[in-house]
């Protein structure tokens, strides 16, 4: 049986296309990693040059950020200075921080080239911040690629498939 490392891959993956247990076990560790706050390590998740996508609700799966409003569109570069923001007291938003349970079901390889996958998955996030309790539901793609250091996500998009953000219109968290 192969071992998880931290980083989020099989300790003996030599390449080639993942298993759709492997990429269950690395999207498990992806939500473990966002609700134990270590946005560090789930930062390390991705490959540089990766991006990280929220469209804004009942947006088409191809919307494109570059003539459609998103809630988030970060390239990777933005990515890692969101990490560092969030972690910070001068977060507001986020500070101190929400208590998140991030759940992941119907994971789907839905194409897979070579060393790369296509992954589809459906999400659940729950905030509890200030006695309140927010959940976020909508579906996951993931652009996900084995690299000699294991799996390393290439992009991500998160579609809220709510008809609104309700009570509070907004996410600072990382669906």
């Amino acid at each position: 049986m192969a071992t998880i490392e931290r980083a989020g891959a099989p300790a003996d993956r030599q390449g080639g296309t993942p298993t759709r247990s492997e990429i269950e076990d690395f999207l498990y560790l992806e939500a473990a990693l966002l609700d134990e706050w270590k946005l560090d390590e789930w930062l390390a998740l991705f490959a540089e040059g990766a991006t990280y996508d929220v469209p804004t609700t009942r947006a088409d799966d191809d919307a494109d950020s570059a003539d459609q409003l998103f809630l988030v569109a970060d390239d990777y570069a933005r990515l890692q200075h969101r990490v560092r923001r969030l972690k910070k007291p001068g977060a507001h938003s986020e500070w101190p921080r929400s208590r998140t349970a991030h759940s992941i079901s119907n994971v789907r390889i839905v194409e897979a080239e070579g060393d790369e996958v296509l992954v589809r998955s459906v999400f659940v996030t729950y905030r509890a911040k200030n006695d309140v309790t927010d959940c976020y539901f909508g579906h996951h793609f993931h652009r996900i690629r084995v690299q000699a250091d294991g799996l390393r996500i290439l992009s991500k998009r998160s579609m809220l498939d709510m008809s609104s953000l309700r009570p509070h219109g907004r996410v600072s968290i990382i669906v």
